[in-house]
This record gives structure tokens, sequence and C-alpha cells, in this order.
């Protein structure tokens, strides 16, 4: 009896995993059609309709859906999830990036006026700021410390993000856009900190730039550089320096990058960033919760409870 106990079990055990094996195998044969369907017309997937913009039928519900759902004739959505915009779910943190980002551009650009991109007067320009300038030195940490809280702001930001799933589908693709950002923001301040023409700067770009030579593909010491035909006058680094040392060149690409090129790109991925949550019907949450003052009493006869005869 043991042996024929034992013998059940073992041919019990190989049917299931043989059933496993074959609900696995159709689950993947499934999806092989998905994806063999979604390559014949890519534009019904939903890759394709996270990025783009999808044409629906022509039905009134339609029609007014494009008017509720379109950022420029209705800014704000018809409805939102009230527990989706507690700050004590979204710590606020996309808004208070953007609202650092503004503090940056409007003291940079008035920085700007106080400052020349040159060797010779850089270094000087910011002693003049921070001495001789009326509320030059509360402009430049303002400008400073506005980058900082902006990098930590944009850490917080993508952390809640990463925490209440708010990268799923189908916000997958602004995520991607996000990340973006993200860099884009340490680009900023990484380029930054060159133009004060200072030590830390020259340091820091040193040790920022000599890491650039090892980029895979890019670097003439990283991974695949050499065989592509990098070298260090062709290479990322040479590039981002416009030379080999930290010099003039350096000065003036680091400037460029900072006050035009790096904004202007993430002024365009920012512009994305908040159509596609527009797009994709706000911010995401939780399900929603009925408050404790919405739940309503139940008024009516009392239920009549039947006993069985003999009972009282």
């Amino acid at each position: 009896m043991p042996k024929e106990n034992g013998g059940n079990k073992r041919t019990g055990l190989l049917e299931k995993v043989q059933e496993d094996a074959k609900a696995l195998k159709e689950f993947f044969r499934e999806k092989g059609k998905e994806e063999l369907e979604g390559l014949k017309e890519p534009e019904k997937t939903q890759l394709f309709r996270s990025i783009f913009r999808v044409k629906h039928d022509e039905t009134p519900r339609n029609r007014a859906l494009s008017v509720l759902t379109n950022l420029f004739f209705h800014l704000h959505p018809a409805k939102i999830n009230r527990d989706a915009v507690r700050y004590s779910y979204t710590w606020g943190m996309g808004g208070i990036t953007f609202y650092l980002f503004v503090v940056l551009t409007f003291t940079g650009v008035l920085l700007m006026f106080y400052y020349h991109p040159t060797k010779i007067q850089a270094f000087r320009d910011i002693l003049y700021l921070e001495n001789d300038v009326p509320f030059g030195k509360l402009l430049r940490n303002m400008h400073r410390w506005a980058a900082h809280l902006m990098i930590i702001a944009v850490w917080l930001h993508m952390f809640r993000v990463f925490l209440t799933g708010s990268y799923k589908r189908p916000r997958e693709f602004n995520w991607c856009v996000g990340v973006i950002l993200m860099v884009l923001t340490l680009l900023l301040s990484f380029t930054g900190y060159l133009l004060p023409d200072d030590q830390l700067g020259f340091w820091a770009v040193t040790v920022g730039t000599n890491m650039a030579r090892a980029t895979p593909l890019l670097g003439h010491e990283g991974p695949f550089g050499a065989q592509l035909g990098m070298t260090p006058y062709n290479d990322v680094r040479f590039a981002l320096l416009g030379g080999s040392i930290v010099d003039a060149n350096a000065l003036l690409r680091a400037y460029i990058w900072h006050c035009i090129a790096i904004p202007l790109i993430a002024a365009i991925f920012m512009g994305v960033h908040f159509w596609r949550v527009r797009k994709d019907g706000g911010i995401s949450g939780p399900s929603p919760v009925m408050l404790e003052s919405e739940i309503k009493e139940e008024k009516g006869p009392r239920p009549v409870i039947l006993r069985p005869s003999g009972m009282r």
C-alpha cells in the first residue's frame, strides 16, 4: 500500500507538471500571436497608443472626449480622483520641480548679465557679482540652492512614482520621458559646476570628463571604443571639452550647454511630460475611497427574523 500511494503521488505530480507545461506553452503561443499582430499593425499596440495620438471613431461620445481630453481645448481634466491629488500621496514633487526650474531660468537669465565665459573674466565676474552688485550674492545663492533642491525634488518625484506604480500602463512612455528629464537635470547641474571657473568646478569637470573616457562605444577606454576607432582626440571626452584638457574651450562649451542647449531640450521634454500626464488621465492614484461623511446609513423597516415553531 505505501508503494502504491507513493506511485500515485508521483503520477499525480507528473500530470500536474505536464498540465502546467501545456498551459505555459499555450500562454507563450498566445503571446507570440499578439506580438506578431503587433508587428503587422503597430498602430494598434499599447506601446504605439502610449506615445502617439490615436484617432477614434466618429461618434458623439468620442467627439466629446476629444474636447475633454485635449490639453488645448480643455486645460484641466473634466474629473479627477480626489485621492490621487492628495499631498500625502503625491508629495507635490512634480510641481515643486517645475517651480524650481522656473526659478533657475529667471535667476540664470539675470546672472547672464554679469558673466563672461572666458578664462580671464569668469572668476572675476563671480567676485564682482558677490561683492559689488546689489543683491548679487543673494541672486547667485538662489540659483545655486534652487539647483540643489531641484535634483532632490526630481529624485523624490521618481521615487514616489515608483512606489505608487504610476509608471505602469498606460504611463510607461511618460516614465521614460521622466527618466530623460532626470538625466537632463543632472547634466544641467554638472555643466553649471564649471562656470565659476574655480578649483571646485575645475576638478569636478576633470573627474567627470575622465569618467567619460570609459563610456561604452564613445570613450577610447570604454568597451568596444578602440574597435570603433576612438582615440583621446576624437572620443566623447574630447567633444565635451573641445580639447584634451579643461581649458577655455571647455568653459565656453559648458556655458552653451548650460544656458542654451540643455534648458531648451528640457523645456521640450517637460511639455511632452505634462501633455502625457493630461492624456493619460491625470495623476495616477489609488482606488476611490469613500469618506465617512459620505456613508449614509440606510433607513427602512427592521428585518423580520423567522424562527421555527416552538421557539421564543
